[in-house]
């Protein structure tokens, strides 16, 4: 395994991590969000 080499796919992996930290990001504002809703539902 070690030492088969099938070349460098660092620019698939930084692709797949800018595509995780986007979808974390919107994730986290659309939870945000969300809980406001609740939060004024609850309110009132």
């Amino acid at each position: 395994m070690a030492a088969d080499n099938r070349g460098n796919d660092l620019g698939a992996h930084v692709q797949d991590y800018s595509r995780f930290t986007g979808l974390m990001k919107w994730g986290t504002i659309v939870s945000f969000i969300v809980a406001a809703i609740v939060v004024l539902i609850i309110a009132n």
